[in-house]
């Protein structure tokens, strides 16, 4: 929702603060789920398409779009990376839509029987610190996913970002008096609904935090083919003085080139037909964006995106998947929308 988001502010004089913190972040995200980063990976070759809208009413939208590339050639390692183009409707912002993202991923299965899939990465990594603006979230996580039968898949880590840019509002209401709030818990669950559609899809996923970041989603992605999806979720964030009123997103995932199918093993591609399962054992990148606060212009530049550049699967891995493939899940990496946090020095994502 921009991996999430993570691009949060500098310090700023409260007059501006009360502008920025009032309207939402994007940043660059990697293969997520809904908001947060996912356990989905790439894979070698597969150029991805995610193009993210967070809206909520009266409101100007969040945009963001960006691809995502599979770079290593193995099995057991994988590992992508890409940018995203942010647009908040904030002038500050939007002149630094730039946010990059990269993680390293173990599919399930890869090294013994029952082995979770693990994933590091990084994103929400902006390229502007001023006095008036900071969009370096540099927003670092680490997760572990496993597909287990009939349930789905499970994932949960742990993320941590620039303490300068992710903060939370000391007084209630007040967006311009912070304190640090950079780190905390990532959980998701998602399934492939192989009763109704192998092309059907649902999740949830959570980010603690009072900063812009944290929040929890939920969303159902429908794949139109195995290259192309689309998702649409509802965003609810724990501290709207700090990201903003709830949103509406709307995902689409599209892979624009993909490798050649093995003769024997199936597709290599970055996203998996309906019903695969990804080959990092996980789902869907955005990455989520984050969103600024709805009191002013625009959130900080630092803000972003759930979390949004999120390089994402068109649908995510069925309950029934094989081990090493990719899934067709999406990934914000969304990048995610990037919230409304106050005006800080640095930030992560």
């Amino acid at each position: 929702m921009t991996d999430h988001t993570r691009h949060r502010l500098a310090c700023v004089t409260a007059a501006l603060a009360a502008t920025v913190f009032a309207a939402p972040r994007a940043g660059a995200t990697p293969s997520t789920q809904i908001w947060i980063p996912s356990p989905d990976i790439q894979k070698f070759e597969t150029l991805h398409l995610n193009y993210d809208v967070y809206a909520r009413p009266g409101r100007i939208p969040t945009l963001m779009l960006g691809p995502t590339v599979g770079i290593l050639p193995f099995d057991k390692i994988q590992a992508e990376t890409g940018f995203d183009l942010i647009f908040q409707g904030n002038q500050d912002l939007d002149s630094n839509p730039l946010y990059f993202h990269g993680k390293l991923a173990v599919p399930e299965d890869a090294f013994f029987h029952w082995q979770p899939a693990l994933a590091v990465g990084i994103y929400n990594v902006g390229i502007k610190r001023s006095d008036t603006v900071n969009t370096m979230q540099n927003v670092g996580y680490a997760l572990l996913g496993r597909t287990l039968p009939i349930l789905g898949r499970l994932s949960a880590g742990y993320y941590l970002g620039n303490a300068a840019v992710l903060r939370t509002n000391i007084v209630p209401g007040d967006p311009t008096q912070t304190q640090p709030d950079n780190h905390g818990l990532l959980l998701s669950w998602d399934r492939t609904l192989t009763e109704l559609s192998d092309r059907l899809w649902v999740g949830v996923d959570y980010q603690q935090g009072q900063n812009f970041l944290g929040a929890i989603n939920a969303g159902v992605s429908w794949a139109f083919t195995k290259d192309i999806s689309v998702i649409v979720g509802y965003d609810h964030y724990w501290n709207q003085t700090m990201a903003g009123k709830d949103t509406f997103t709307v995902q689409l995932d599209v892979n624009l080139f993909m490798p050649k199918e093995k003769a024997t093993d199936g597709p290599e591609g970055g996203s998996n037909a309906p019903g695969e399962k990804p080959a990092d054992g996980t789902a869907k990148i955005p990455v989520p964006v984050q969103h600024a606060s709805d009191d002013g212009d625009q959130a900080p530049a630092d803000g972003k995106a759930k979390a949004k550049s999120k390089a994402k699967d068109p649908h995510h891995a069925g309950d029934d998947a094989d081990p090493g493939e990719t899934g067709d899940g999406k990934a914000k990496g969304k990048a995610k929308p990037a919230s409304d946090a106050p005006a800080e020095e640095a930030r992560v994502k």
